[in-house]
């Protein structure tokens, strides 16, 4: 093609490519402001259809973008030298954007589905050190100043009238009040006093499910402290359901195991700015996906991945805990993630195929998590230096998951696997702990279970190697492969034996349908024993019965949509029967 056609070729294309992120990003934007609506209405159903739009709005706008370029590229559309080209032209259009490191994965992520190469090719793919993103210096630019020295019922007033809600709250100088004196104890013990030099408050509000959050922080010389408020609409009127100053708790609401926020925001990186000043130790791929950029979270954890892995000499080893009969599961020791690959052939007891798990981990993708399932990016074409991989892990995954791994000269060629946060397998850690915190996370085991079954979510295997606990103590699911929907089941009582034969018969002795649980026989699985066993019984022993089972199925099918909250009950203002949470 004369280099003048190639040009103008890649012009149209790049900007065929531009208009189609426009509308892409027009499209999230409006999205969260029908969200916010929504939640000035109590329209709970609306917002769960509204966030799985969501979550399905890049695929769709990609997919549709490529069959448009399929018409205008037509023979030259898999060309390297055109995509070349239409790189070049898509920078200059996408020069002075707020959101163009968004605009730059919106490129890939086309590039991607045109071209199944392996790694990154820097002549059609941006790459992840071609344009350093500065976070420092702009976290000011998204938030007001409120130039106060102490945070008063009158400051935190104006904060939440600053809001902008067009629905009232319930008791608006109430709520400032307990806000304030539960603000001025927190600043205190962060602190050492009360005093501030200010407290600056993001403009965005975060709605997730039926609660939003209004984040800021308070700042005393070089510390900053956040300051987050929970708020609920119930029937009475918008109200303050909770008050958050610590980094650990504000951690939680951001945490990889819930769904994404809401939030209107014209230019993501001044956020994340913001909040990399409340949370040093949250990365910057799992704040990009809390805001509802998870494509480009993938795109951060990769740039991530490659810097972490360039600047140690630490090998891929197997993860710690049992080894699964689905997944192979290897880590990098000094790295926060551990990846999870697919076996060639499962054992007869997991009665599965390869895609079925696959449908599995897009069904976790698309299911409010609850802050019980834990986040994960899926990734194809991942290559690594063979040398960074221990032998006997190579020796493994080369034996267990050939379809996935394979060794190509001195690199190590990953075609398919999850990436996804680590955590410390729940029977290791009962082992590893004291006393205490094992049983409070035996307790949050069952806590678990129930939060899940609350959202129409059941694990399947409930053995404790297949639940992991968070640095917050916190129990989550990581075990995929047998997921299903609660309502799709059928929970019994085990029928007493008739006679002693079938009390000792090895077979069951009554009719089994596919889909029937036993609740009685979960005891079986507990795995615990002693005191731990006991208080398990003693707090969760309702478990082991149908009612609870049937009796959430019957909400679910009538409707109910759950509330789930990223805090405990000891951080709300008021008593959950006072909150009207809901």
């Amino acid at each position: 093609m004369p280099t003048m056609d190639l040009q103008a070729t890649a012009a149209r294309g790049a900007e065929t490519i531009r208009q189609a992120f426009d509308e892409h990003h027009r499209g999230l934007r409006a999205i969260t402001r029908r969200v916010r609506q929504r939640f000035e209405e109590r329209d709970w159903e609306g917002i769960h259809r509204d966030t799985l739009e969501k979550l399905e709005l890049p695929s769709w706008s990609v997919d549709e973008t490529i069959e448009v370029l399929r018409g205008q590229l037509r023979d030259r559309l898999a060309d390297p030298a055109v995509w070349a080209a239409m790189k070049e032209a898509y920078i200059r259009a996408i020069l002075g954007r707020d959101d163009f490191e968004i605009a730059q994965t919106y490129f890939n992520s086309i590039t991607r589905k045109v071209f199944a190469h392996d790694g990154v090719d820097p002549a059609i793919d941006f790459t992840t050190d071609e344009f350093p993103l500065p976070f420092h210096g702009w976290e000011m630019a998204s938030a007001r100043m409120y130039a106060v020295h102490r945070i008063d019922a009158a400051v935190v007033r104006r904060v939440l009238e600053d809001a902008g809600f067009r629905v009232p709250f319930r008791d608006l100088a109430g709520d400032a009040a307990l806000a304030a004196e539960r603000l001025d104890r927190g600043m205190a013990q962060a602190l050492g006093t009360p005093e501030i030099d200010a407290l600056d408050v993001l403009r965005p509000l975060f709605f997730r499910n039926k609660g939003v959050y209004v984040v800021g922080r308070a700042r005393r010389g070089d510390a900053c402290v956040p300051v987050v408020l929970a708020l609920v609409n119930p029937r009475e009127g918008i109200t303050v359901d909770a008050v958050l100053h610590t980094e650990d708790e504000t951690s939680v609401v951001f945490s990889f195991a819930r769904w994404d926020f809401h939030v209107d925001v014209a230019s993501p990186r001044q956020v994340i700015g913001f909040l990399r000043s409340i949370l040093p130790r949250k990365r910057i791929p799992e704040l990009y996906t809390s805001l509802g950029y998870r494509k480009h979270g993938k795109t951060e954890l990769y740039r991530d991945l490659m810097a972490h892995i360039a600047g140690s000499e630490a090998c891929f080893v197997a993860a710690p805990g049992a080894s699964g009969l689905v997944m192979s599961v290897f880590t990098l020791p000094s790295y926060e993630f551990v990846f999870k690959v697919i076996k060639d052939a499962f054992p007869p007891q997991k009665n599965t195929t390869r895609e079925r798990v696959k449908e599995k981990y897009r069904t976790v993708q698309v299911h409010d998590r609850v802050g019980r399932l834990v986040g994960f990016q899926e990734f194809e074409f991942l290559t690594f230096p063979r040398s960074r991989f221990a032998p006997e892990l190579l020796e493994e995954l080369l034996a267990d998951a050939s379809r996935t791994v394979s060794v190509h000269g001195e690199e190590v060629l990953v075609r398919h696997c999850y990436v996804e946060r680590k955590v410390v397998p729940l029977d290791l850690y009962i082992q590893q702990t004291e006393a205490g915190q094992a049983g409070a996370a035996v307790l949050d085991w069952g806590r678990c279970l129930k939060d899940l079954a609350a959202a129409n979510i059941f694990p399947g295997d409930v053995l404790l190697k297949n639940f992991g606990v968070t640095r917050h103590g916190r129990v989550l699911s990581y075990d995929y492969d047998e997921l299903c929907s609660l309502t799709d089941l059928t929970f019994r009582e085990l029928p007493p034996p008739r006679d002693e034969l079938e009390e000792m018969a090895a077979e069951p002795w009554f009719g089994v349908g596919e889909d029937d649980i036993f609740p009685s026989e979960l005891l079986t699985f507990l795995g615990l024993q002693g005191e731990l066993r006991e208080a398990f019984l003693r707090e969760h022993g309702d478990l082991f019965g149908a009612e609870l089972w049937r009796g959430l199925q019957e909400r679910l099918r009538q409707g109910e949509v759950v509330s789930f909250y990223p805090y405990g009950e000891g951080r709300r203002l008021r008593p959950a029967s006072q909150a009207l949470v809901g």
